[in-house]
């Protein structure tokens, strides 16, 4: 990969140029990141002229890699104000690679108020203005619907919905998948950036491009059969996913006592057959037509932990049905129809909001008031109405931060003003730090500890107790950082944690694909080096230790049915990024 574009939308100019030499070794959140810290002002206004938004395939993105299509996308949060790397499915990824750009940065505003169709193909960039039939509140899958017929149903698209029109802070950017249907860099409302350099959408064709260039390709291949087979060989990645999706953890986080409820009020409900791995699983088998149990987000996943649920008449509700998703709307809002939570979970897509945010803060509404608690048609309302927006559209588009001090609340469950996702930090205590610590706002992709904690993978913590959690949370965000620097799935971790040789496989195909001699201590510098430069961001942004702590009621309100409470002390806290 070889070409850095820059699309400046204030002179709405194109400039294409070789790759910057300090970012030549670099892919997904480690040139994202380095390219923030090095270009963005640390105090600016994320939605004014200097933040800048850049788009990034990973190291292996467009090769045969298994799960090695995910893009990274970068920017200052206007959700938490700090640094942030949100990634995604979809083909946009292996598109860029294939036709070897390294990077695709948007800086600048526009003068006017016109949205923009940034449109890449082999023959090179051009800005033309949006359709009027993808604006003023058109829903993504419409959007989608419109741009395929103009430029074609096999390219590639990133979109701001409706959400990121209006630059609200739980604004996701929507890529398409192959089947047309909806991805998502979802946290820290990218979106709303997206939208206020007046790009509506990026279109990338990568018609005529060629593969991208293997330096040792037979060793690359073994190296990749070696990897797919650990992937596939594992229970977690090889199995469960694929048949139940990222929903089997309903059950197992329930039974752990870690399921957050009703606002965070306890760890466990009691209708979690409704909405759990299970019920899905057989909700889709039984229903037949067009719902799909086990489908890939992206080309080239093996995993498959993604499925399109249909209604009961077997038409298409939604894809990527996710656990988070789900527990947002079903155990903390409590909902107990998963059909309601499957069509909020697609006005969500439609309207672009990151659905964790979202159903974050729908429970923090319904604890306030504004919403009626389990009320799944009233939800859905009030999503559909971010399109709109109404008053009660933009408060729920503001966040759970936002929410919680409309409505007077102490339990407004964010770090950094982004909203907790599915674990309890109080029973489940490693995920805790990676939530009070990662420079990202409350994230637990940033350091899965559910990992050890909970499903026993990679390590043996007891999830109640203190004992190692700082080490492994510490652990764990290092080695993501660097998993989030390949395009690799998360979900990766399964196959290589207990499995040196899938680990070193994954190090061998890099090394085969640059003829590079990396070892797994290089690798773990790599990502300590991301979270260091994030770390600095921040701190240049105003951010100090202060700001890595969980909501206090989390200390003092214990969390049936273990009864316990958030007991780190700063100091402890502290010791997590002592590297």
């Amino acid at each position: 990969m070889n070409k850095f574009i820059r699309v400046d939308m204030t002179s709405l100019k194109v400039t294409i140029g070789e790759v910057p030499e300090k970012y030549v070794g670099l892919g997904g959140r480690a040139l994202t990141s380095n390219f923030i810290a090095d270009e963005v002002k640390p105090t600016c206004h994320p939605l004014g002229k200097n933040n800048k938004l850049i788009f990034a395939p990973g190291l292996l993105s467009g090769t045969s890699a298994p799960n090695s299509g995910r893009i990274s996308v970068g920017a200052k949060s206007p959700l938490t104000g700090t640094i942030k790397e949100s990634n995604s499915g979809g083909s946009f990824s292996q598109k860029m690679a294939r036709m070897g750009i390294k990077a695709l940065v948007i800086e600048g505003m526009p003068t006017d108020d016109k949205f923009y169709v940034v449109k890449i193909d082999t023959k090179g960039v051009s800005i033309d203005e949006a359709p009027a039939e993808i604006l003023g509140g058109t829903g993504n899958y419409e959007a989608i619907k419109v741009l395929n017929a103009k430029y074609g149903e096999k390219v590639g698209i990133a979109l701001a919905g409706p959400a990121g029109e209006y630059r609200l802070p739980t604004a996701n950017i929507s890529f398409k998948d192959p089947e047309s249907n909806l991805r998502s860099a979802g946290r820290g409302g990218l979106g709303a950036v997206m939208g206020s350099k007046k790009v509506k959408a990026i279109v990338i064709d990568d018609t005529g491009a060629g593969t991208v260039s293997i330096a040792d390709p037979e060793k690359f291949k073994a190296a990749s059969k070696v990897f797919a087979k650990a992937l596939l060989d594992h229970p977690v990645s090889g199995q469960s996913l694929a048949a139940y999706g990222t929903d089997v953890l309903i059950n197992i986080l329930n039974e752990a006592g870690g399921l957050p409820a009703n606002n965070f009020t306890a760890g466990r409900i009691e209708h979690n057959d409704n909405i759990s791995g299970e019920t899905l699983n057989a909700t889709i088998s039984e229903r037949g037509g067009e719902g799909k149990v086990s489908h890939g987000c992206h080309p080239g996943c093996v995993i498959r932990c993604s499925q399109w649920y249909p209604d009961k008449q077997g038409k298409y509700i939604t894809s990527g049905f996710e656990y988070e998703t789900i527990w947002g709307l079903g155990a903390n809002a409590a909902i107990k129809d998963l059909d309601d939570i499957a069509y909020i979970d697609r006005a969500m897509d439609d309207v672009g909001v990151d659905s964790i945010e979202t159903a974050v803060a729908v429970a923090t509404a319904m604890d306030g008031g504004l919403l009626p608690w389990g009320d799944g048609k009233a939800v859905l309302d009030a999503v559909k109405q971010i399109a709109v927006p109404t008053p009660l559209g933009r408060i729920l588009g503001g966040g759970t931060a936002v929410v919680g001090k409309v409505c007077g609340l102490y339990r407004t469950p964010v770090v950094k003003d982004q909203g907790i996702p599915a674990y309890d930090p109080r029973p489940i205590k490693g995920i805790g730090l990676t939530y009070a610590t990662t420079p990202m706002g409350a994230d637990h992709t940033a350091g899965y500890c559910i990992s050890g904690n909970i499903l026993k993978v990679g390590a043996n913590m007891d999830p109640l107790k203190k004992d190692g959690q700082i080490e492994y949370a510490r652990a764990m965000q290092i080695g993501t950082a660097a998993v989030d620097s390949t395009g690799m799935c998360l979900f990766v971790y399964f196959g290589i944690a207990d499995n040196p040789e899938g680990y070193q496989a994954l190090i061998d195909m890099i090394n085969a694909q640059y003829g590079w001699s990396l070892t797994a201590s290089d690798v773990d510098e790599l990502g300590k080096s991301v979270l260091k430069v994030e770390r600095a961001f921040n701190k240049a942004a105003g951010f100090t230790n202060a700001h890595d702590r969980l909501p206090e009621f989390f200390e003092y309100e214990p969390c049936p049915p273990h009864n316990v409470v958030w007991d780190f002390t700063p100091e402890e806290i502290d010791e997590v990024f002592n590297f």
